[in-house]
């Protein structure tokens, strides 16, 4: 079989690999049949990352059941299904209390597809067969009607966008949202498309790329090309996905009195300068973490099915399989979505 390894900065290779044995009952081997490149996974093509390589690249998949474990009970073979790119065993404490991300039932804490030996060596999902390890708790069937290009990117980036929003707009119905893109180019649309799909009273998108605001006005938000000079704390709810440090101030400064900021962007080092005296007398909410991408991936599907979330307006490019490795390389795309036929 083949899968796609990442080497070095701008250097990726379809490399021969051994099948992978289905040697847990718990387990699935699947087949992805659609991929997508997570915002991250941009950011590991051009070396910004601090992952050990080589290692499997992907961590977005739609895949096709082809094999399951004695123990397995929900899934069978042709079955189609989201796999989330954290691995998590459902059953541990912190899986039962929704923390898929911290799942302790793993060999390494934060597990996934598609960064090496940090995320435990599961592999990546731009292969042709890839070990899910607990099958019955992880992967979830992708509803009829919903394609599986569509919802390639619900392994994280959908669900990531989805999670930064829902929870606020669940307790606060209504209320206005800013979105502030940027690096993380697909999560802003994609919560700026589930604020919108959840009812938001507004959704402000500001975000530097014209044609990022072009993709937020056909979602229903309200593109900005820029934030007033003097930053009105207007926003109950702001989300930061930019990446850059200046924005993540700007993010703050436009939260309201009580409000919250999430920040699903990485900043990467040790220390991240914060404007706290302002957030201390604001008395607002700062959240920032992994997205439990789990609980959240049937919530998301259903949204989709309903045809309130439309993930396909934010893909701004759709290739073949066999031409991922060169789609990647020609550089960082809002959404990229490989399908592979059959």
């Amino acid at each position: 079989m083949r899968s796609l390894v990442y080497r070095k900065a701008n250097a990726l290779e379809w490399e021969d690999a051994a099948e992978p044995e289905l040697d847990d009952p718990r387990a699935a081997l699947v087949r992805p049949v659609a991929a997508a490149l997570c915002d991250l996974d941009w950011m590991i093509v051009r070396g910004m990352t601090p992952f050990a390589s080589p290692f499997g690249f992907g961590h977005e998949a739609i895949a096709r059941v082809e094999r399951v474990g004695s123990a397995v009970e929900m899934f069978a073979p042709g079955d189609v299904v989201v796999v989330p790119f954290q691995i998590s065993c459902g059953t541990c404490t912190l899986c039962r209390a929704g923390q898929t991300g911290n799942c302790s039932g793993v060999r390494r804490r934060g597990a996934m597809y598609g960064i090496g030996a940090t995320g435990g060596d599961y592999g990546g999902l731009l292969t042709d067969l890839a070990v899910v390890p607990f099958a019955d708790a992880m992967l979830v069937r992708v509803p009829d009607g919903v394609s599986a290009a569509a919802a390639a990117s619900v392994s994280d980036n959908v669900v990531d966008g989805y999670r930064c929003v829902a929870p606020f707009l669940e307790e606060h119905p209504g209320s206005e949202v800013l979105v502030v893109g940027g690096l993380g180019a697909s999560v802003a649309l994609y919560a700026a498309a589930s604020a919108v799909a959840l009812g938001a009273s507004r959704v402000d998108y500001f975000d530097a790329d014209a044609g990022r605001r072009e993709r937020a006005a056909q979602l229903g938000a309200n593109p900005l090309e820029r934030l007033p000079e003097k930053i009105v704390p207007r926003y109950p709810l702001v989300v930061d996905v930019s990446g850059a440090l200046p924005r993540l101030h700007d993010a703050i400064a436009s939260t309201s009195f009580a409000g919250t900021c999430v920040v699903p962007a990485i900043y990467f080092g040790e220390t991240t300068p914060l404007p706290l005296y302002r957030m201390y007398f604001k008395g607002m909410r700062l959240e920032t973490g992994r997205a439990n991408a789990r609980p959240a991936i049937p919530k998301v599907l259903e949204l989709i099915a309903s045809g309130k979330l439309r993930p396909e307006l934010v893909t701004s490019r759709t290739v073949a399989w066999d031409d991922a490795r060169d789609a990647i390389l020609e550089g960082p795309q809002t959404k990229l979505v490989m399908v592979r036929d059959g």
